[in-house]
C-alpha cells in the first residue's frame, strides 16, 4: 500500500536570500522539526529568470527579498539601497517574480502579496471587513490620486486632517514615510527618515530628522509622488512609560501567535529607527484597567490576517489609541515574522516556539489533516484565494 499524504513530511522550498538571517531563522525552525533542510531558490535567480519551477510535493515559502544588494538592485534599478525611489518599479518586479514561481503547495499566495505591498489596496480590504484602520481619502472606490505636496495640502483641508501620515504606496520598513503637522499661520513640520541630498535624491538613514520648511517637506513628497502614495490621519497613540507604543502581532494560521511592543520619542516606532521594545504585560494590564479584554485586542488581528486566507502568516501593526481602550490596524505585513528569540503568547499554541517553528508548527497539522492526494493529482496552490481588491 502506497502512503498517504498525510504519511510523507513535507518537504519545503523557501525563495530567499541565502544566508540571510530570515533563511537562516527558518531553517533552524525546519531542521529541529525533525525535517531535511528547505532548498533555498535564490531571488536573483529568480528575478533573472523571470520565477522558478518547484516540485508537487514541496511546500513554498516567499521570504524577503530584503538585505540583498544584487536583489535590491533587480527590483528597484539602483545600487544604492538606501535610495528611497524606484518603490513602484521594486512592486511591479516583484509582483512578475512571483506570479512566475509554479508548482508546489504555496504559504503566500500571490494575490494576498499584491494586496499586502499596496497601501492603498491593503488599506481598502481592512476597511471594507470591518477591520478599524485610520481614516484615509487615498483607499475605498473614491480614493483620491496624490500627484504632489499641493494634493496632499487639499486633501489635509478638506477632510480636516491638521495631523496626517504620508507613505509610499509600496514602501516597508518605514520607508519614505513623513509624520506631517500643521499649526497656526500655517506652519507645517515633517519628521521622517528621508534625507533630501542637495541634488534632489532621497535617502533612507538610521535618524529621524524634522524639516521645517514647507519647500522641503513640498520636494520631498513631489519626489516621492511618481512611485505613489497613501495618506493616512494621524491617530493619538497610547503612551508607555512617556513613549508612544504600538503592537506588532503576529498571526500565523488565524492564530495570534506572537507580539511585541514597540515604543518610541518619535510618531515612527521602528526599532531600526530608535524604537525600543516594550513591556507586553504592562500594555495588556493597561487594557484590562481599561476595561477591555486583552483577547479582543488579539482578534482584531485576527480579522486582519483573515482578510488574506491564502497566506499562512502576516504581521499586523496595531495602533492601541490613547487611553488603551480603542484600536486601530495601521498595516499588514507579509514578511512581519522577523522577531529573533520572541516566543509564542500563553493560550496562543506557540508556546516555546519563535515565530519560524511556530509556522513550521502549522504546516505539519495541515499536512497531517489534509486526505491523501487522488492518483495523477497534484496540488500547485493554497485552496482559497484572494478575491482581489
Amino acid at each position: 500500500m502506497s502512503p498517504s499524504a498525510s504519511d510523507t513530511p513535507p518537504r519545503f522550498a523557501v525563495v530567499g536570500n541565502p544566508g540571510n538571517r530570515r533563511v537562516t531563522l527558518f531553517t533552524a525552525a525546519v531542521t529541529a522539526a525533525g525535517l531535511p533542510a528547505p532548498r533555498v531558490v535564490p531571488w536573483t535567480r529568480v528575478l533573472r529568470c523571470g520565477g522558478a519551477v518547484f516540485a508537487p510535493h514541496e511546500t513554498v515559502r516567499v521570504d524577503s527579498p530584503g538585505e540583498d544588494a544584487d536583489a535590491d538592485l533587480l527590483l528597484r534599478g539602483t545600487a544604492d539601497p538606501t535610495r528611497v525611489e524606484g518603490s513602484a518599479r521594486w512592486y511591479a518586479r516583484f509582483l512578475a517574480a512571483v506570479r512566475g514561481l509554479h508548482g508546489g503547495v504555496r504559504l503566500d499566495d500571490p494575490d494576498d502579496l499584491a494586496v499586502l505591498f499596496d497601501k492603498r489596496r491593503c488599506h481598502t480590504v481592512l476597511d471594507a471587513a470591518g477591520v478599524p484602520v485610520p481614516f484615509s481619502p487615498t483607499s475605498g472606490p473614491a480614493r483620491a490620486v496624490v500627484r504632489g505636496w499641493e494634493d496632499v495640502r487639499h486633501l489635509m483641508r478638506e477632510h480636516r486632517m491638521p495631523r496626517l501620515f504620508v507613505k509610499i504606496a509600496h514602501g516597508s520598513s518605514a520607508s519614505g514615510v513623513l509624520a506631517v503637522e500643521t499649526a497656526g499661520a500655517g506652519r507645517v513640520r515633517a519628521t521622517t527618515s528621508v534625507e533630501r541630498a542637495p541634488d534632489g535624491r532621497l535617502f533612507n538613514s538610521l535618524t529621524a530628522r524634522r524639516y521645517d520648511r514647507e519647500s522641503d517637506i513640498a520636494a520631498i513628497v513631489d519626489t516621492l509622488a511618481p512611485d505613489g502614495l497613501h495618506l493616512e490621519r494621524w491617530l493619538p497613540k497610547a503612551s508607555q512609560r512617556g513613549r508612544a507604543a504600538d503592537l506588532r502581532v503576529v498571526v500565523v494560521d488565524g492564530r495570534a501567535t506572537h507580539a511585541v511592543v514597540r515604543t518610541s520619542t518619535l510618531p515612527m516606532t521602528n526599532l531600526h529607527l530608535g524604537g525600543a521594545r516594550g513591556d507586553l504585560a504592562e500594555a495588556r494590564g493597561a487594557v484590562e484597567a481599561a476595561g477591555g479584554r486583552w483577547a479582543d485586542v488579539l482578534a482584531v488581528c485576527e480579522r486582519a490576517a483573515a482578510c488574506f486566507p491564502g497566506t499562512l502568516c502576516v504581521g499586523v501593526d496595531l495602533l492601541p489609541l490613547t487611553g488603551w481602550r480603542r484600536f486601530a490596524v495601521a498595516e499588514v505585513n507579509a514578511f512581519g515574522d522577523l522577531l529573533p528569540r520572541l516566543t509564542g503568547l500563553p493560550g496562543s499554541g506557540a508556546e516555546g516556539r519563535d515565530t519560524y517553528a511556530a509556522q513550521v508548527a502549522a504546516v505539519l497539522r495541515r499536512h497531517a489533516a489534509k486526505p491523501a492526494t487522488a492518483p495523477g493529482h497534484h496540488q500547485h496552490r493554497t485552496e482559497i484565494h484572494h478575491a482581489g481588491a
